[in-house]
Protein backbone atom coordinates (compact mmCIF):
# COMPACT_ATOMS: atom_id res chain seq x y z
CA UNK A 1 0.00 0.00 0.00
CA UNK A 2 1.53 3.29 -1.12
CA UNK A 3 -0.44 6.08 0.53
CA UNK A 4 -0.29 9.87 0.79
CA UNK A 5 -2.05 11.65 3.65
CA UNK A 6 -3.10 15.25 3.00
CA UNK A 7 -4.78 17.77 5.26
CA UNK A 8 -4.10 20.79 7.41
CA UNK A 9 -2.20 20.64 10.70
CA UNK A 10 -4.39 19.29 13.49
CA UNK A 11 -6.55 17.24 11.09
CA UNK A 12 -5.48 13.94 12.69
CA UNK A 13 -3.00 12.68 10.07
CA UNK A 14 -0.44 11.59 12.66
CA UNK A 15 -2.99 9.68 14.74
CA UNK A 16 -4.39 7.87 11.69
CA UNK A 17 -0.95 7.19 10.18
CA UNK A 18 0.03 5.33 13.37
CA UNK A 19 -3.05 3.10 13.00
CA UNK A 20 -2.31 2.41 9.31
CA UNK A 21 1.30 1.50 10.23
CA UNK A 22 0.03 -0.92 12.89
CA UNK A 23 -2.51 -2.57 10.58
CA UNK A 24 -0.49 -2.87 7.37
CA UNK A 25 3.07 -3.03 8.69
CA UNK A 26 4.31 -0.29 6.37
CA UNK A 27 6.50 2.62 7.46
CA UNK A 28 5.33 6.21 7.86
CA UNK A 29 7.86 8.35 6.05
CA UNK A 30 8.55 11.89 7.22
CA UNK A 31 10.71 13.91 4.84
CA UNK A 32 12.37 15.62 7.81
CA UNK A 33 13.34 12.28 9.38
CA UNK A 34 14.50 10.89 6.01
CA UNK A 35 16.61 13.98 5.38
CA UNK A 36 18.32 13.71 8.77
CA UNK A 37 18.90 9.97 8.26
CA UNK A 38 20.39 10.47 4.77
CA UNK A 39 22.71 13.18 6.09
CA UNK A 40 23.76 10.98 9.04
CA UNK A 41 24.34 7.97 6.75
CA UNK A 42 26.34 10.18 4.38
CA UNK A 43 24.60 8.79 1.30
CA UNK A 44 25.41 10.72 -1.92
CA UNK A 45 22.09 12.55 -1.73
CA UNK A 46 22.57 13.05 2.02
CA UNK A 47 25.92 14.75 1.36
CA UNK A 48 24.27 17.07 -1.18
CA UNK A 49 21.52 17.91 1.32
CA UNK A 50 24.08 18.55 4.08
CA UNK A 51 26.01 21.00 1.90
CA UNK A 52 22.83 22.97 1.15
CA UNK A 53 21.71 22.95 4.80
CA UNK A 54 25.14 24.02 6.08
CA UNK A 55 25.06 26.94 3.64
CA UNK A 56 21.72 27.95 5.19
CA UNK A 57 19.69 27.08 2.08
CA UNK A 58 16.43 25.22 1.63
CA UNK A 59 16.79 21.70 0.28
CA UNK A 60 15.53 21.61 -3.32
CA UNK A 61 12.68 19.42 -4.55
CA UNK A 62 15.06 17.19 -6.52
CA UNK A 63 17.07 16.45 -3.37
CA UNK A 64 13.90 15.69 -1.39
CA UNK A 65 12.61 13.41 -4.17
CA UNK A 66 16.03 11.74 -4.29
CA UNK A 67 15.83 11.05 -0.56
CA UNK A 68 12.28 9.64 -0.89
CA UNK A 69 13.44 7.49 -3.86
CA UNK A 70 16.35 6.14 -1.78
CA UNK A 71 14.18 5.49 1.30
CA UNK A 72 11.46 3.52 -0.51
CA UNK A 73 14.11 1.05 -1.70
CA UNK A 74 14.67 -0.01 1.93
CA UNK A 75 13.43 -3.50 2.89
CA UNK A 76 10.75 -2.20 5.28
CA UNK A 77 9.15 -0.15 2.49
CA UNK A 78 8.84 -3.00 -0.02
CA UNK A 79 5.20 -3.64 0.92
CA UNK A 80 4.45 0.09 0.76
CA UNK A 81 4.71 3.29 2.75
CA UNK A 82 2.80 6.31 4.01
CA UNK A 83 3.89 9.79 3.00
CA UNK A 84 2.70 12.36 5.53
CA UNK A 85 3.55 16.02 4.95
CA UNK A 86 4.80 15.36 1.42
CA UNK A 87 4.29 16.38 -1.33
CA UNK A 88 3.80 19.98 -0.16
CA UNK A 89 3.56 21.56 -3.62
CA UNK A 90 2.24 20.60 -7.07
CA UNK A 91 5.84 20.57 -8.36
CA UNK A 92 6.73 17.99 -5.70
CA UNK A 93 3.61 15.95 -6.55
CA UNK A 94 4.61 15.90 -10.24
CA UNK A 95 8.19 14.94 -9.38
CA UNK A 96 6.93 12.17 -7.08
CA UNK A 97 4.71 10.80 -9.89
CA UNK A 98 7.67 10.71 -12.27
CA UNK A 99 9.95 9.04 -9.73
CA UNK A 100 7.38 6.34 -8.90
CA UNK A 101 6.68 5.74 -12.62
CA UNK A 102 10.43 5.31 -13.21
CA UNK A 103 10.39 2.56 -10.56
CA UNK A 104 7.26 0.97 -12.02
CA UNK A 105 5.25 1.92 -8.91
CA UNK A 106 2.02 3.81 -8.41
CA UNK A 107 0.11 5.28 -5.49
CA UNK A 108 -2.72 3.18 -4.07
CA UNK A 109 -4.50 6.03 -2.32
CA UNK A 110 -4.30 9.75 -1.70
CA UNK A 111 -6.39 10.46 1.39
CA UNK A 112 -7.38 14.05 2.10
CA UNK A 113 -8.67 14.84 5.59
CA UNK A 114 -11.50 17.35 5.21
CA UNK A 115 -11.94 19.44 8.33
CA UNK A 116 -13.62 22.64 9.45
CA UNK A 117 -10.65 24.93 10.07
CA UNK A 118 -12.54 27.16 12.52
CA UNK A 119 -13.41 24.06 14.54
CA UNK A 120 -9.74 23.02 14.43
CA UNK A 121 -8.76 26.39 15.87
CA UNK A 122 -11.36 25.85 18.59
CA UNK A 123 -9.94 22.38 19.36
CA UNK A 124 -6.42 23.78 19.65
CA UNK A 125 -7.54 26.67 21.88
CA UNK A 126 -9.38 24.16 24.13
CA UNK A 127 -6.32 21.89 24.38
CA UNK A 128 -4.16 24.89 25.30
CA UNK A 129 -6.68 26.08 27.92
CA UNK A 130 -6.96 22.56 29.42
CA UNK A 131 -3.17 22.23 29.66
CA UNK A 132 -2.92 25.61 31.39
CA UNK A 133 -5.75 24.67 33.79
CA UNK A 134 -3.82 21.50 34.74
CA UNK A 135 -0.70 23.60 35.30
CA UNK A 136 1.08 21.90 32.36
CA UNK A 137 3.09 23.73 29.73
CA UNK A 138 1.22 24.27 26.43
CA UNK A 139 2.75 22.26 23.59
CA UNK A 140 4.23 24.53 20.95
CA UNK A 141 1.89 22.97 18.34
CA UNK A 142 -1.08 23.75 20.60
CA UNK A 143 -0.30 27.45 20.89
CA UNK A 144 -3.23 29.05 18.99
CA UNK A 145 -1.01 31.73 17.40
CA UNK A 146 1.59 29.18 16.25
CA UNK A 147 -1.22 27.01 14.94
CA UNK A 148 -2.77 29.91 12.99
CA UNK A 149 0.60 30.54 11.33
CA UNK A 150 0.96 26.86 10.38
CA UNK A 151 -2.60 26.79 9.06
CA UNK A 152 -2.02 29.92 6.96
CA UNK A 153 1.15 28.36 5.49
CA UNK A 154 -0.78 25.18 4.66
CA UNK A 155 -3.57 27.14 2.95
CA UNK A 156 -1.07 29.22 1.00
CA UNK A 157 1.29 26.46 -0.14
CA UNK A 158 -0.06 22.96 0.32
CA UNK A 159 -3.84 23.10 -0.10
CA UNK A 160 -3.28 23.09 -3.90
CA UNK A 161 -1.95 19.53 -3.80
CA UNK A 162 -5.39 17.95 -3.17
CA UNK A 163 -6.94 19.42 -6.38
CA UNK A 164 -3.93 18.09 -8.33
CA UNK A 165 -4.73 14.52 -7.23
CA UNK A 166 -8.48 15.11 -7.55
CA UNK A 167 -8.03 16.06 -11.22
CA UNK A 168 -6.23 12.73 -11.72
CA UNK A 169 -9.03 10.77 -10.06
CA UNK A 170 -6.74 9.67 -7.20
CA UNK A 171 -8.12 11.72 -4.31
CA UNK A 172 -10.35 10.21 -1.64
CA UNK A 173 -11.82 12.67 0.85
CA UNK A 174 -12.18 11.57 4.46
CA UNK A 175 -14.36 13.48 6.93
CA UNK A 176 -11.79 14.35 9.57
CA UNK A 177 -14.36 15.89 11.92
CA UNK A 178 -15.85 12.53 12.92
CA UNK A 179 -14.70 10.65 16.04
CA UNK A 180 -11.20 9.16 15.68
CA UNK A 181 -12.37 5.52 15.50
CA UNK A 182 -14.92 6.35 12.79
CA UNK A 183 -12.24 8.10 10.74
CA UNK A 184 -10.03 5.01 11.11
CA UNK A 185 -12.86 2.73 9.95
CA UNK A 186 -13.50 4.93 6.90
CA UNK A 187 -9.79 4.84 6.00
CA UNK A 188 -9.55 1.06 6.36
CA UNK A 189 -12.63 0.59 4.17
CA UNK A 190 -11.01 2.66 1.43
CA UNK A 191 -7.66 0.89 1.74
CA UNK A 192 -9.19 -2.61 1.75
CA UNK A 193 -11.11 -1.70 -1.42
CA UNK A 194 -7.93 -0.44 -3.04
CA UNK A 195 -5.94 -3.45 -1.96
CA UNK A 196 -8.43 -5.71 -3.70
CA UNK A 197 -7.84 -3.83 -6.96
CA UNK A 198 -4.05 -3.84 -6.75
Amino acid sequence: MRIILLGPPGAGKGTQAARIVERYGIPQLSTGDMLRAAVAAETPIGRRAKAVMEAGGLVSDDIVIGIVAERIEAPDAQKGFILDGFPRTVAQAEALDRMLADKGLKLDAVLAFVVDQDALLGRIANRAAEAKARGEPVRKDDDPEVFKTRLAAYNRDTAVVAPYYKARGQLIEIDGMRPIDEVTRAIFEVLEGRRGRG
